[in-house]
């Protein structure tokens, strides 16, 4: 491993030089975007994760200036999601009453444990290991994980005080038991910010739809006292920099927390970087897998001790970034320090929202986390994936969060070792020779069904086109030496023609090559 230089220990020194007063004034317009974008989101995401709003704010600054200046993109933007905060939440409240501090703290400290292994993952190289969770997984915990934060927000919207509940089916069955119990102001305002929310999204998508759904409501609410009046509202807070939160270290609470931070620090990989991968594609840039996972793990350490709970990329505001021009990674920079500037001087402007309106956002939020174009064509192209998304999606819907998140990579792993089960052979006959042409690798999963295709075979010789084959382990050489063996003793043989110098290196590792009982061509 090359010793570590001042570029590798601060990679920001490698662009931050480059940047001319015109691309720090686009970027510092593009952060005010962003910010703008962020303070409903992070707000309701942290209501989402059962934590006061302030959390919210405070995840959308530390972890993302350190995420936007150790990163490797120049477009993602981290903060707080959806589809992590349901899985903090569903994590972390069997074990404390949401919104207490020791919830907080649970948080906080699973946000350090998931960055922790996500550095881990970062410093070890294993970068492209999040590519083991495949994107129909992801997909599927996606629509699930929309539709649990959707039920979990009805209450809220109906204007019910309703404890939460594990899983989808029973928050669904929490609010049938309380059908007759609704509020009709609250759900007024709610479909009412909803509607709204809706329209501006379709006729000016560009615009920062849920800030002026939330004021409309918050407006309509405060003008109108006579209905709206007994509406509850977001809890207020004390405007401030994220303070500092010491976390406590018990080796109980932290290895009942550690299955969770695996679950929910390899969703926030795989989501930074797909969207990270997405851009960088389109913006023509080459893209350092390893540090963007350092990077996403360092944000959430640091961010743990300073208030900030799990951060991950967020596909609007990145999509926000490179579509509003952003030069470099210093648009997220500013976008943090413009949240900063809120969370210290609008704070008692957020305690004016109502929760129905803020519910009502959320939905919105829900809605636009369906990739409707993409399960379309999933099920056009491989039916075998659309299966694991569905099965990912049922299971977010039935189990906790995190659990159906393992069952999903179960699911495609499966589906996976089906396939590679059976590699692709090609069956010819020339004159007295059987010949298989053999694509991919012959290890243990696949060695049965090869070796059932050679016993079928009944030519003098047996060839096998070997040029395509990549790789072999132990079951395919002790395979292809009983073959062999086999044959020879029924007066035939076994040759594998133009096959790959380090197959051949292995296949005479087991007996010696002067005992090789295979016989080889080129």
């Amino acid at each position: 491993m090359p010793r570590p230089n001042r570029h590798t220990l601060f990679p920001f020194l490698a662009w931050l030089p480059r940047q001319t007063r015109a691309s720090v004034g686009r970027d510092a317009i593009v952060g005010l975007s962003g910010a703008v974008l962020a303070l409903p989101q992070s707000i309701a995401y942290a209501l989402i994760a059962g934590l006061p709003p302030e959390y919210g704010l405070y995840a959308a600054i530390i972890p993302v200036l350190i995420a936007c200046l150790w990163g490797s993109s120049w477009h993602l933007i981290c903060g707080p999601t959806a589809a992590i905060s349901i899985v903090l939440y569903a994590s972390v409240s069997p074990l404390a009453v949401p919104g207490s501090q020791d919830y907080i703290t649970l948080i906080l400290l699973l946000t350090f444990l998931a960055g922790v292994f996500q550095w881990l993952l970062g410093m070890l190289r294993f970068g492209a290991l999040v590519n083991f969770v495949s994107h129909s997984v992801v997909l599927g915990f996606t629509l699930g994980a929309a539709v649990v934060i959707a039920l979990g927000q009805l209450p809220n919207l109906l204007g019910l005080d309703l404890p939460s509940q594990a899983t989808a089916i029973n928050s669904l069955l929490a609010l049938v038991d309380h059908a007759g119990e609704w509020d009709h102001a609250s759900l007024t305002l709610g479909l009412g910010t909803l509607l709204v929310g809706a329209l501006l999204k379709y006729l000016v998508p560009r615009w920062p739809t849920l800030l002026i759904a939330l004021t409309l409501g918050s407006l309509v609410a405060w003008l109108w006292p006579a209905m709206f009046g007994h509406v509850a509202r977001v809890s207020s807070f004390i405007g401030k920099l994220p303070p500092f939160s010491p976390l406590p270290m018990d080796r109980d609470i932290l290895l009942r927390l550690l299955p969770s931070a695996v679950a929910v620090g390899m969703l926030g990989l795989v989501t930074s970087l797909s969207i990270a991968r997405s851009l960088s594609a389109r913006s023509q840039q080459l893209l350092d897998a390893n540090q963007e996972v350092r990077a996403q793990g360092l944000s959430n350490i640091v961010g743990g001790f300073f208030s900030g709970y799990l951060s991950a990329g967020s596909f609007t505001r990145s999509g926000l970034s490179y579509e509003a021009g952003a030069c470099s990674p210093l648009a997220g920079v500013f976008s943090a320090l413009w949240v900063a500037l809120f969370a210290l001087f609008g704070a008692a402007l957020i305690a004016h929202i109502p929760i129905p309106s803020m519910a009502a956002s959320i939905l919105l939020i829900c809605w636009g986390l369906v990739d409707h174009r993409g399960i379309r064509a999933l099920f056009r192209v491989s039916r075998a994936e659309f299966v694991v998304m569905s099965l990912t999606g049922v299971a977010t819907l039935l189990l906790e969060l995190q659990t159906a998140i393992y069952a999903g990579v179960l699911a495609s792993l499966f589906f996976y070792l089906k396939r590679t089960s059976q590699p692709r052979v090609q069956q010819w006959r020339d004159g007295d020779e059987d010949v298989l042409r053999v694509g991919g690798s012959i290890f243990f999963g696949a060695s049965h069904y090869l070796q059932v295709r050679l016993q079928s075979l009944q030519g003098e010789r047996v060839v096998i086109e070997a040029q395509q084959i990549n790789f072999i382990d132990y079951s395919g050489v002790e395979m292809l030496h009983q073959e062999a063996r086999r044959l020879a003793g029924m007066g035939r043989s076994l040759t594998l023609r133009r096959a790959r110098p380090q197959v051949v290196e292995e296949l005479k590792k087991l007996e010696g090559a002067d005992k090789c009982p295979i016989h080889f061509e080129e």
